[in-house]
Formats: C-alpha cells, structure tokens, sequence
C-alpha cells in the first residue's frame, strides 16, 4: 500500500501508474474521503475535550449529550474508514524507472539471451509423449481421479523432482556459492544464506489481502466455513511471517527459501495449455522472500535473478531474461523480472521464474519495519521470487535432453542426487 501523503505529493506518478496498468482509479474521490476522514477525527477530538471539560465541571446533562453525539460520529467514521481503505486497497505501486510501458506480455523487453538451444538429428518430441512413454507422467488416471489439469508423476521423475530441491536448497544455503554468485553478477550485497522454511499451505483471507495478493475465488481455492484458502504460492505464507514486526537493521537482510505446494484453479486459462503438466492447478515451488533495507531492495532483485539464473546455467537450460512491462506486472510489484527458459517440444521460450520487488508496497500493508541504528523506524523492502517451478523445469529438462532412443540424460549437476546419468 501506498502512504495517502505520498499518493498527494506525486499524484501525477501514481496517476500514470494507475493508468500504465490498464486500472481504473478516481483519485480525486479518495482525496476527498481522506479530507472528510481528517474532519471528522477533528471534530471528534473537540467534542471529546468538550465531554473532559462537561466531566470536570459536573455538568451531567451536557456529558450525556456530548457522549450520544460522539457515539453517532464514532459511528459514521468507522464507515468513512471503510470507505476510504476501500479506495486505498485500490492503488497501485509505482513502478520503477526501468520498466517499460505496455498493455500486455507481447511488450514485455528481452533483456539477455543465455546458453545454447539443443541441436537434435531428431524431431524432437513434448514432454507428455515423452514422460507418457516412459511410464513417469500419467494425466489420464489424474483426470478419473481429481479431473482436469492433474497429474501423477512417477518413478525417476519423482527422484528427479526431489534431485533439483536438494540441489537447489545447497546453493541457497551455502555461503561460498552465494559469494560466488554475488561475485559473478558483480553485486556488492551483504551474503547471508537463505533459511529453508515448510510454510503453511492454507492462509487467512484477510492475511492474503494484507500481503496484496488478491486471489478470488474464481482464481484459488477457498474454504469459508473456515476462514481459510489454500496458497498460491508459498511467499504468500512466508511473506507474513514478520507481520506487525520491528526488525533491528543488525539482522537484515533476512532470506528465505520455502518449499510448498501451490494450488490454483486456472480459471482464466480455459483451453490454454491443457497437455501435460505445464499449468495444473497443483504444482509444487521452491520460493525465495527476503526483506532487506530501503536503499539495498533493487541489488537485492538483482541477487534474486542472479540466483535463477546461476541455477539454470547449472542445468545447462537455454533461457532468456525478461524485464515484464506494466500492463502484465503483479498489482504490488514496482519491478518485475521473468526468466523463460526454452522448451523443444514447444519450439519456444516459456515463463519458468519471476522475480517480484515490491519495495514497501507489501510491508506498509503487513506493517513490517525495521529499526534503524539512530532508533528511527522505517517499512523493509520486500522481494519475492521463484527458485524453481518444478513441473516447468521438469519439462525443460525432459525436452532439452531427450535422447533419440526416448531416454532422458540427467543434467550432470543433478547426477550426483540421482545417482544414475539417464531415465529409461
């Protein structure tokens, strides 16, 4: 959330931010609930003197009268408050410098291309035929069992899902590869490993509209009766976790890598993607959040995308990095990085990571700070981003390094966990 002070003294940046995202927003309207928030908070205050002064002369009658007035005003300013939070859960965050002005994903900017797309003597095949063939990928008992758009995956390519966690939760935790990455991308930030985290799976609605996430029902999956719905990803469990916290600057920036899986409904992907295990409504994540100084949020991004990628050039996938413009960036975001990685079966780049700086936009909301060595308090900047995807990086890796007898080499970084160089 936006500071309503900040909204006032650059109306004109958050205007275009409104409007660069293709969103709708009066401000006009909310400048006005504020103006009328402040009057009444005024208002009440003299009336509650006036009740003191009542109090201290013993004027019954008038106290009895001041109290009826102010319960009524105390009544039409919680509705004002309403209202007004209303409007402000509407706006935006700003959006950097950096990211460029489009309506859609076509606009999104190709920052760089990375690593060599496979050469096959063969016509390559997709990932369903591939892992159908194999025995390790079973969508059609999926469907009898839980419906559309899920999978049982099996044998090696279960150890492989479990493979590409241990490697990836090493790299995260260990000093000298971190060093090693902030070294390589030439970033100068503190090298703290990341703490390995099993977050809840389900979220209180109101915790979700606290970290700006907005998942409706059409979207995720809800339980009303319980006041609970299942996650989308797993920061949106990690990412509260220092709600309505003071940090002592001493301790950031704090990392973690969480590991859950992410339930969503896909309503609005109605016959895309409907083959194999690209977009299922359960899939499984490991998920980096960090909260970090003001001043350090966008080298901290910048470590984030470093980290995906190190971990891609390890597997030897083909990717390319990819600046998201504002039409297609999350609502809280203020830069947003997307990492797609290339996919034979498709003949095309596809979304595998994305890396989300949400500045303060997140923890005003979670009311989330940090303290200052001169004892000032100030809101922490908040990151998000993908470590791995595991059923995208499953079909990049059955894809890239598909063999013409319909085996499957095991990236060599990956070996070792598996302990075996193919699946057969």
């Amino acid at each position: 959330m936006l500071e309503i002070k900040f909204i006032r003294e650059n109306k004109d940046i958050v205007a275009a931010a409104i409007k660069n995202r293709s969103r709708t927003m009066d401000l006009d309207a909310l400048f006005s609930i504020h103006d009328k928030k402040k009057d009444f908070l005024q208002r009440l205050e003299e009336i509650n003197k006036q009740r003191n002064i009542a109090a201290q002369e013993r004027d019954i009658a008038r106290g009895t009268e001041l109290k009826k007035e102010a319960e009524a005003m105390e009544e039409e300013r919680l509705r004002i408050d309403k209202e007004f939070m209303a409007l402000m859960i509407k706006v935006p965050n700003i959006i950097s410098p950096d990211t460029p002005v489009g309506a859609d994903d076509k606009e999104n900017k190709v920052i760089r291309q990375c690593g060599e797309k496979p050469v096959f003597s063969f016509k390559p095949k997709d990932h369903l035929e591939l892992g159908t063939a194999l025995g390790i990928i079973d969508t059609e008992t999926a469907a009898k069992v839980a419906g559309s758009r899920f999978s049982y995956l099996k044998g090696d390519l279960v150890l492989l899902q479990f493979a590409l966690i241990q490697f990836c939760l090493k790299a995260l935790t260990d000093k000298d590869i971190l060093e090693g990455i902030a070294k390589e991308a030439g970033l100068a930030v503190p090298v703290t490993p990341f703490i390995p985290v099993l977050p809840p799976m389900l979220v209180k609605p109101a915790v979700q509209n606290r970290m700006a996430r907005f998942m409706t029902p059409e979207e995720h999956y809800m339980f009303p009766n319980d006041d609970l719905m299942l996650i989308g990803s797993a920061e949106h469990t990690i990412g509260p976790m220092h709600m309505d916290s003071i940090l002592p600057e001493s301790e950031l920036p704090i990392r973690y890598v969480g590991y859950s899986s992410a339930f969503r409904r896909e309503a609005g992907a109605h016959g895309k993607d409907t083959k194999g295990i690209l977009r299922q409504h359960q899939f499984d994540k490991l998920e980096m959040e960090t909260f970090c100084l003001p001043e350090n949020s966008i080298q901290e991004q910048d470590f984030l995308v470093a980290i995906q990628e190190y971990i891609l050039r390890s597997l030897g996938l083909a990717y390319q990095v990819v600046i998201v413009c504002t039409g297609d960036m999350g609502f809280p975001d203020y830069r947003q990085i997307d990492i797609e990685t290339w996919m034979p079966g498709q003949d095309r780049y596809r979304e595998t990571h994305s890396s989300d700086l949400t500045a303060s936009f997140q923890s005003r909301r979670l009311n989330t700070r940090v303290k200052r060595a001169d004892g000032k308090t100030e809101f922490v900047h908040m990151n998000d981003a993908t470590v791995i995807a595991l059923g995208r990086t499953l079909i990049a890796i059955i894809e890239n390094f598909q063999q013409a007898d319909g085996s499957i080499k095991i990236p060599e970084a990956l070996v070792k966990y598996m302990g075996k160089e193919s699946i057969k």
